[in-house]
């Protein structure tokens, strides 16, 4: 009977023990950061090669749509600027040419829109910002002066890795606040949360979605590359803007050298672009007139009249306007993947 009882606590402390590491792993497992970026070095895992000196391959997730395309109809966003960098809104369906692949399309849907949007901010608190953080907090507040207060905001920092500090917030005042509370220092992994924002957005209140950047463009720690991220975003339904911060004579990096080429590259993607700053006290009155510009778009839709193999398609939008002194500036994503007339879902390769 003795053996009997001892083999019965023995089962019972072990099913204790059992229980109690599964309640462990489950409290572990939600205490997790979910606002951290899932990145893998191009080297490996852990950041270091593999002993066999392989190199993994990295590959993006395939999601996400360059224009809105279905079988009928392709729809272009555009944006319109005069030669101060002020948005057009006044323009209408006869002032624009539109091409694909060097074919005038007919335009047959055309529209304004100021719909609410979801906006991701991305700012640079890394080192090589130190003597512009000022600056930076100028365009934050013009920003938010002339913000919709219906759209939704997240709010990303990097340095040496991209950080949420505000989650789906509709709150300015509260996102402003921990924005400006910033300090500067460490490396720059600017790319690393380019991917972060999109990722981020893809569960966004709005159809409308963007990215603002504010940066010098620099980028020493990202473990996602340009290239990559430029394939990322150009197959993606964000718009991404960036206020580049620079100074006249500026040396620093190579990285940080070569920042305003890669905001630029970055930002023309996707049809948004990048307004270069190299006098601080035209800072505000950038960020002011892009917080206007992301609110007015102009929808051109058209309907292709290709077939055949999947490839990516060319897309040229031109303004034309009576008058002709003013130098207006078309900003529109440049191209899709199609597969016949229907939009494919595949990447293209890097």
């Amino acid at each position: 009977m003795k053996n009997h009882l001892g083999w019965l606590r023995i089962i019972g402390i072990r099913l204790l023990a059992l229980c109690a590491l599964t309640l462990l792993l489950h409290c572990l497992a939600q205490g997790q950061y979910a606002d951290d970026v899932h990145i893998f070095p191009q080297n490996g895992h852990d950041g270091a090669k593999p002993s066999s000196g392989v190199v993994p391959t990295q590959t993006l997730p395939t999601h996400g749509r360059p224009l809105h395309v279905d079988v009928d109809v392709v729809l272009v966003p555009v944006t319109v600027n005069d030669s101060r960098n002020r948005p057009v809104t006044t323009l209408n369906k006869q002032d624009f040419l539109l091409f694909e692949e060097d074919k005038r399309q007919e335009i047959r849907y055309f529209s304004r829109e100021e719909a609410p949007l979801s906006i991701a901010i991305l700012l640079d608190v890394s080192k090589s910002m130190s003597d512009k953080i000022d600056a930076e907090r100028a365009a934050i507040v013009d920003f938010f002066n002339n913000a919709n207060p219906d759209d939704e905001y997240f709010a990303i920092t990097f340095s040496d890795r991209p950080r949420v500090v505000a989650s789906s917030t509709k709150s300015i005042d509260e996102l402003q606040w921990k924005l400006m509370a910033m300090e500067p220092g460490g490396p720059t992994a600017m790319l690393d949360a380019v991917y972060l924002a999109e990722s981020k957005l893809r569960a966004a209140r709005y159809e409308r979605k963007a990215i603002v950047i504010i940066s010098d463009g620099g980028d020493n720690a990202s473990r996602y590359t340009l290239r990559e991220i430029k394939g990322l975003v150009r197959e993606s339904d964000v718009q991404i803007y960036a206020i580049g911060l620079f100074d006249k004579f500026f040396v620093g990096t190579l990285e940080e050298k070569l920042g305003k080429k890669w905001l630029s590259e970055i930002t023309d993607a996707t049809g948004g672009r990048t307004i270069t700053v190299d006098n601080r006290a035209k800072v505000p009155e950038a960020a002011a007139s892009l917080s206007r510009e992301m609110r007015n778009q102009y929808v051109l839709g058209y309907r292709p009249d290709h077939t055949g193999v999947s490839r990516w398609r060319k897309i040229k939008v031109s303004v034309t306007h009576p008058e002709t002194e003013r130098r207006l500036q078309a900003h529109y994503k440049k191209g899709y993947l199609s597969a016949g007339r229907v939009q494919s879902q595949n990447r293209e390769p890097f």
